[in-house]
């Protein structure tokens, strides 16, 4: 069956959904949390931490789980994708039955959990899907799937910008909108978990350790935690930033969506790039582009929108490059260790929820003790602490992420 013609839409829009409920929460939770209900940034910032440590020891459960309901696969995937919905209707659309901080914590449980074993199913299926196209399958695969995932955050970071305008609940708008969106996507992709999937099989069947213990595996992990932590720290940052330094409290939501588009409208480009030049040389480009740009980020103020318009386009760009182009090269380095990859993505799916922990663990915790506060007028060193955090550290991360890619030896294949 695996002859059938690729449903590429479908991996779109599923990874669209992803999208929606990975990084956006993380630009938008926070704040609204601490707009809405008066949470502490700290205490935020520690409930975040101590919930990727649960994901620590799920993660990988999850991708044990993944194998072995391998032969039901669009069943779980069914049950996990309504359960996700749920919890981004608890967490934006249902008011807090008890303390916020402990509401929030619990459905941000429920949909990362969710997320996760999706992720892992979801990656696994398209390692199958590559495969099944022939050369270069799995970056053509990738341009689809992370360029789906990039609209996904676009419509993620746009959505309450738009819905404000015409309800006073925009946040329920946008998780009435992801119900919606979940349920389309599942069936767009209801087609693809059978054709493409393959029953545990002892002989097969990579274990947790190996994938760790191949250098490869090993060393494009410790990449993606370090590249994907600077797009973390001002994705949760971003609109602090917009609000407290540039006072673009009117232009936060359109900057947020062009960051993000920018980010979609490239990944094509760099699918085409990795196809002509390898996979390895155009990633490089792109976070070099991205770590260029945002390092002018420091010398801006009030009132410079038009200037961090333009570096949003051209590190969105260099974004693009690191979601479209990292999951496909460590796509195709699982399918050369094993034809089941769901552990190997069990392990992708943690660290890319680390990012995002180790975010809010440096940051929340330092603007708290800086004294920085959202909605209030800020003494200079809160605001010098918030230009730090979101474009400095960033930009140190990025040169680490660019040194240990540039060193990591690949197998490139061109077209």
């Amino acid at each position: 069956m695996t002859n059938a013609p690729p449903r590429l839409w479908g991996y779109s829009l599923f990874g669209g959904l992803l999208a929606m409920a990975g990084l956006p929460i993380y630009i938008h939770a926070p704040h609204f949390y601490v707009s809405e209900y008066a949470v502490s940034l700290a205490a935020l910032g520690t409930v975040l931490f101590v919930l990727r440590g649960l994901d620590f020891l799920q993660d990988p459960a999850l991708g044990w789980l993944a194998e072995r309901l391998n032969r039901v696969r669009g069943l779980s995937v069914a049950l996990a994708g309504v359960i996700m919905a749920a919890a981004m209707l608890m967490l934006f659309a249902v008011p807090p039955l008890f303390a916020p901080i402990v509401w929030f914590a619990i459905a941000l449980v429920l949909l990362f959990s969710c997320y996760s074993f999706l992720t892992i199913c979801f990656y696994a299926t398209g390692v199958a899907r590559g495969d099944s196209m022939g050369d270069n399958g799995h970056v053509r695969l990738a341009g689809w799937r992370e360029t789906g995932a990039l609209l996904g955050v676009c419509l993620a970071a746009a959505a309450p910008v738009a819905l404000e305008a015409v309800m006073p609940a925009p946040f329920l708008g946008f998780a009435l909108g992801f119900v919606l969106l979940t349920i389309v996507a599942l069936l767009a992709m209801r087609a693809e978990w059978p054709r493409f999937k393959r029953a545990p099989d002892a002989g097969t069947s990579l274990p947790m350790r190996a994938v760790l213990g191949d250098a490869t595996a090993r060393r494009l992990l410790l990449i993606a935690l370090v590249n994907a932590t600077p797009v973390a720290i001002t994705s949760t940052l971003f609109l602090f930033y917009a609000e407290a330094v540039l006072l673009a409290d009117g232009w936060a939501g359109v900057l947020l969506i062009l960051l993000f588009l920018s980010a979609a409208v490239s990944a094509p480009l760099w699918a085409r790039l990795a196809r002509r030049f390898g996979a390895k040389t155009a990633l490089l480009a792109g976070m070099g582009l991205a770590a260029a740009s945002f390092a002018f980020v420091v010398t801006l103020g009030p009132g410079d929108i038009a200037l961090f318009a333009l570096i949003c386009v051209i590190s969105g760009a260099g974004i693009g490059a690191d979601l479209t182009l990292l999951p496909a090269i460590f796509s195709r380095r699982m399918a050369e260790l094993t034809p089941d990859a769901a552990k190997g993505f069990g392990l992708w799916a943690f660290v890319t929820k680390a990012t995002l922990a180790l975010a809010a663990l440096m940051v929340f915790p330092a603007l708290q003790m800086a004294g920085f506060e959202a909605g209030t007028e800020n003494a200079p060193v809160a605001l010098t602490t918030l230009i730090l955090l979101y474009a400095a550290l960033p930009s140190a991360l990025k040169a680490i992420a660019i040194a240990l890619l540039a060193l990591t030896p690949l197998k490139e294949s061109t077209a």
